[in-house]
């Protein structure tokens, strides 16, 4: 599984090897955290999923992994299972969104320290 770090300017993925391959991506992927417009936490990511497989590896509702492009852009996925996942939505970048399951979903979310938007109520 993908190791998130969270960085005082920018959020980095580490993919594994096998991630990588599967997704056919060289690089880790790098956002600052400036172009992070939102996230959010879903129960259900597929749902989210938008678009067709290009380049990447998928099993319908059980593993998507790699980018998957559609009429604006491309979206990049690292979902596994129906576990509860983070839908990180950029601007100005390669990705128009990342889709990431991880068992630390909360923490990431309190890292990211995006500003609250209209109507967010937030809870303690």
């Amino acid at each position: 599984m993908a190791v998130l770090f969270v960085h005082t300017d920018r959020l980095e993925i580490r993919l594994t090897r096998a991630e990588k391959l599967l997704s056919f991506r060289r690089t880790d992927i790098v956002v600052p955290l400036e172009n992070i417009r939102s996230a959010a936490l879903t129960d259900d990511p597929w749902v989210w999923v938008r678009g067709i497989r290009a380049p990447g590896a998928a099993i319908p509702l059980t593993l998507a992994v790699g980018t998957w492009k559609f009429h604006d852009g491309k979206d990049f996925l690292l979902v596994k299972g129906t576990r509860t996942s983070v839908v990180i939505d950029l601007e100005e970048q390669e990705f128009s969104r990342i889709i990431v399951t991880t068992a630390h979903s909360i923490e990431l979310l309190r890292a990211l320290r995006l500003p609250p938007t209209e109507g967010t109520e937030i809870i303690d």
